[in-house]
């Protein structure tokens, strides 16, 4: 049985792709595979796949040796297992900056694109075999391109990765701004989450030269609801760098409407880094940033001290 999963903490991509994949496996390639998750869904992932009557994946955080495993939407071992490299990697899709660290036992199929969606990716490796896929595939892949694109409005959406959107919602019949609209609603709703659960939710870590960063992105059509809690999240910072053992949180609230991220700026150390690396000027404990949605390519890019 072959294990699909992807990083931690996640996102709609990092639910959906292994749903993908798992069906492709298993249907086409007729081999024996599961879709597994690295912890709890953000609410827009839980919401599609309530909305293509999906069960939630097993989470599943540790791999036995030797387990036969694909990894999608991330090839940093920092984002996966603890003992990856004991497994046996046999795949790689994924559309992020290659990190390197991962250690296969034969050469394997490594896709990486620069394309703003895994699920884009896929749509174009299972090609012709598209034609199979139930409409859930469909719509999961639909989603995952809309959600990783911010419907389209995200630096790193491709013409190619709109056009396998558009496709996908002419066959299912979806019109893309309204479909679009219930997703970003019930990716805005966080009232059931802790302060802490909102750092980790949609976080990956990152080395700044010897600092050991957490960056963590909340997208949001309702941004002063999380506003709202920002003395509350910033207190719960301290207790989330000590335990996930990284010495600075960097927490985006990126307003999916106006096409601007603020950051919260707990201390000096952050500040140094948001005026190094952004050229604002920060007063008081936030910053907003015109222009800065997307954490792979305009916010890790351009980190610095």
């Amino acid at each position: 049985m072959i294990t699909v999963l992807a990083h931690k903490s996640p996102d709609t991509d990092a639910t959906g792709s292994p749903l993908i994949w798992a069906w492709y496996l298993n249907e086409i390639r007729k081999t024996p595979a599961r879709a597994v998750l690295q912890g709890t869904t953000n609410t827009e992932a839980a919401w599609m796949l309530s909305r293509w009557e999906q069960e939630m994946p097993e989470i599943v955080t540790e791999l036995g040796e030797g387990d036969q495993v694909v990894i999608c939407d991330t090839n940093n071992p920092a984002e996966l297992p603890e003992k990856i490299n004991d497994a046996e990697i046999i795949e790689i899709i994924d559309h992020h900056m290659l990190f390197g660290g991962l250690k296969t036992r034969a050469p394997i199929n490594i896709t990486i694109r620069p394309l703003a969606c895994t699920a884009t990716i896929m749509h174009d490796l299972i090609g012709e075999d598209m034609a199979q896929a139930p409409d859930w595939v469909k719509g999961v892949m639909l989603t995952c391109i809309l959600s990783d694109t911010l419907e389209f409005r995200s630096p790193t959406t491709t013409g190619h990765d709109r056009a396998v959107a558009e496709k996908l919602a002419g066959e299912l019949k979806i019109d893309i701004s309204e479909y679009a609209a219930e997703m970003f609603a019930a990716k805005s709703d966080v009232s059931a989450f802790s302060d802490e659960d909102l750092l980790r939710m949609d976080s990956k870590e990152f080395d700044l030269e010897d600092t050991k960063l957490r960056v963590s992105v909340l997208e949001t059509t309702a941004p002063g609801v999380l506003l709202e809690r920002k003395q509350a999240l910033i207190d719960a910072m301290p207790a989330v760098t000590s335990a996930d053992k990284v010495d600075e949180l960097l927490l985006f609230v990126v307003d999916i409407l106006k096409e601007e991220a603020t950051l919260l700026v707990p201390n000096d150390r952050v500040k140094q880094i948001a005026e190094a690396s952004f050229d604002a000027k920060v007063e008081g404990d936030s910053v907003v940033l015109p222009g800065i949605m997307s954490r792979k390519k305009q916010i890790i890019p351009a980190l610095k001290l």
